[in-house]
């Protein structure tokens, strides 16, 4: 039977999911009572297992957590802009512009309720063992407390204050229907259940445990994800007393964050869990940032650096959207990588992607300006022969500044059976790419943010993990280069003033150099404040860099193949004609961001996040309500809730 909670029919009992790895293939035991269930730690795998399950679901993590929910920032756009940028869908929603309602918000809401009941069952069913004490089921007992935490978070993210419902619906239902919880009561009360069963979990690569289970690296980092989140800036329903008030806020919804004090003791925990997974060396950089994405493309988890601290594990051709509605675009079927990819709904900037060193390996990961089209041609087939083909052919996409796609999933990297299935596919499949929760890189740009806030950039603290803020960003900023320019890289990180103001914006712009495109920018924005700031300056910077000639009207390259079907990368001039060079020594050139384009100039422009920060590029602050980053509840909710649940912010339903 389905039971309703928190105005939703959840999912209720031990139901069976598609699985989303080997380790998930099986079946939950649905017909056993519960006291056998969970007197049985193989049985009690499978229910464990059917939460990682519901993480693979569309509307929880394999497309809506994956790629829509961290859109709308400065660097991350949703694909509707211009006329579509209202739209009743995520395309108006992630431009803040609820003019309509978009129901997939709605499923979100339900899926992730699904996941919590199921979590709350497997804690309660734990509890209540005879076999609690056990090692492996105090194991389980973690994942489940952790698995509930990171939901709690993203949801508290999408909608602001929820219900916490923190057991099992009883069958009478009188536990079914709650109200609004306020969000730092939850997350304190989350902090405290992670803070609880860190111990209880293994670190990764103890006894074959992977980054696709949680780890006690990753539960130490969602332990300081909440602190930081709960001493961070957020909207509120009403003022909350002895709050500080943000200078950028709306009079009746206001951005609050917590007193200096309570904020200091919340950096200290958040350091305390951040130092632990330092001084641990179980996480470590991959020295190489191409590589990593190389192995997340292969499906192929790193356990030499164990950079990722968990993976919510996907299946290949049943679950997971990365590679095909975000990630580098193929655009037409082709001979040589098979079906299309839509990749449509995550684009990436060109101010970002002129915001990087030119040497920055992350530059052209993470800002993909090409594309593969299907295009028929003369080649050489020989050194004697040519045939007809239809080649798939790497194309610039042009002038399209809000319109570049982001490479860190790329159908071309992507294993051998993928490749397969692809080429006899005639309609979307899932790629089964994992999404990765939390990155190493995270870890320290956390750590200098905090170690900042304390004891500012270049001073060491007993609660640290004997490196100074200006170490850590030093790691992830010169990993992003090579040899040849590390020692430039350096130099950088070395260079930046040591207030703590100016160390500060170091770390909000290695931020977005390093994490673009998944869906983590946003959130660290909105508790810094800084959403609606930023998106405001990254229009301005367009328009500055449309005139100020850091654009090129037009490019030009040179192909890597004798057939012309491989742009060689190295060859673009993005930065002008070098000295010496003349355009006729290019294979082929194409219009680029520096040509006026007054369709991208004003009306996409406009559009961009318009219900967060205005139409009007040049003034910040049209919203109808500042800071109104939420979604949403669903009328679906709403409606079923008996009263108990309502939307705030001015919502229009």
């Amino acid at each position: 039977m389905k039971k309703i909670i928190t105005a939703c029919a959840l999912a209720a009992g031990v139901l069976t999911l598609a699985s989303c790895n080997d380790f998930l293939d099986q079946k939950s035991p649905s017909e056993l009572s519960k006291d056998n269930v969970y007197n049985s730690e193989y049985y009690t795998s499978t229910v464990i297992n059917q939460i990682y399950g519901d993480l693979t679901n569309d509307r929880t993590y394999s497309q809506d957590w994956a790629i829509l929910y961290g859109l709308g920032t400065d660097c991350e756009l949703v694909d509707g802009i211009g006329s579509t940028a209202t739209a009743a869908s995520e395309r108006g929603y992630f431009n803040y512009n609820i003019n309509g309602e978009y129901s997939n918000a709605s499923k979100m809401w339900t899926y992730m309720y699904a996941t919590i009941e199921d979590a709350n069952l497997a804690i309660e069913g734990i509890e209540g063992s005879s076999l609690k004490d056990e090692t492996t089921m105090q194991q389980y007992y973690g994942e489940a407390v952790c698995l509930r935490a990171m939901v709690y978070l993203d949801l508290i993210r999408a909608f602001g204050d929820i219900p916490m419902k923190l057991e099992s619906s009883k069958s009478d239902l009188s536990n079914a229907y709650q109200g609004k919880t306020d969000r730092d009561i939850i997350l304190d009360t989350l902090l405290n259940q992670v803070e609880e069963v860190i111990s209880l979990l293994p670190w990764a690569g103890t006894n074959s445990y992977t980054t696709e289970h949680v780890t006690k690296g990753y539960a130490h980092a969602l332990a300081a994800q909440l602190a930081l989140t709960r001493a961070g800036y957020a909207i509120r329903e009403s003022a909350k007393e002895g709050y500080e008030t943000a200078s950028y806020s709306d009079p009746t919804y206001p951005t609050q964050r917590p007193d200096a004090t309570t904020r200091a003791t919340l950096y200290r925990t958040a350091l305390k869990h951040l130092s632990a997974i330092i001084t641990s060396g179980v996480h470590k950089l991959n020295p190489s940032f191409e590589n990593e994405w190389y192995l997340i493309n292969q499906l192929t988890l790193d356990t030499e650096y164990q950079e990722n601290l968990f993976e919510i594990p996907m299946l290949q051709d049943v679950s997971g959207e990365l590679g095909y509605t975000a990630g580098y675009r193929l655009n037409g079927v082709t001979t040589q990588y098979g079906y299309s990819n839509s990749s449509g709904k995550l684009k990436v900037t060109a101010p970002l992607f002129y915001s990087y060193d030119k040497n920055d390996d992350r530059r052209d990961i993470t800002c993909a300006t090409t594309q593969i089209v299907p295009t028929s041609k003369t080649i050489i087939a020989n050194s004697d022969t040519t045939v007809d083909a239809t080649c798939a052919v790497e194309t610039e996409l042009g002038n399209t500044p809000f319109g570049l796609y982001c490479g860190k999933w790329d159908p071309r990297k992507e294993n051998d059976t993928w490749l397969a299935q692809n080429l006899k596919a005639s309609a979307k499949h899932m790629t089964g790419i994992n999404v990765v929760k939390v990155r190493y890189p995270q870890v320290l740009l956390w750590y200098a943010e905090v170690m900042n806030e304390l004891v500012g950039p270049d001073a060491t603290d007993t609660d640290g993990a004997g490196i100074t803020a200006r170490e850590a960003l030093r790691q992830v900023h010169a990993r992003a280069f090579s040899d040849d320019n590390k020692a430039a890289a350096n130099a950088y990180v070395a260079a930046i003033a040591a207030d703590k103001d100016s160390f500060f914006n170091a770390i909000v712009q290695e931020n977005a150099w390093e994490l673009a495109g998944e869906g983590a920018r946003k959130w660290d924005l909105i508790r810094w404040n800084l959403l609606a700031q930023k998106i405001y300056e990254m229009k301005q910077a367009y328009l500055t860099e449309l005139n100020d000639g850091t654009y090129q009207e037009t490019i030009y390259f040179n192909y890597s193949d004798a057939n012309q079907t491989k742009i060689d990368a190295s060859s673009v001039t993005w930065y002008g004609l070098p000295t010496g060079k003349t355009a006729a020594d290019y294979d082929n050139s194409v219009t680029s961001f520096g040509k006026y384009n007054e369709t991208q100039a004003k009306t996409n422009l406009n559009s961009i996040c318009g219900g967060l920060v205005g139409e009007d590029p040049s003034v910040l602050g049209q919203g109808d309500v500042k800071n109104r980053y939420l979604v949403p509840i669903g009328t679906t909710i709403t409606s079923a809730s008996n009263g108990y649940i309502k939307n705030s912010y001015d919502f229009p339903f």
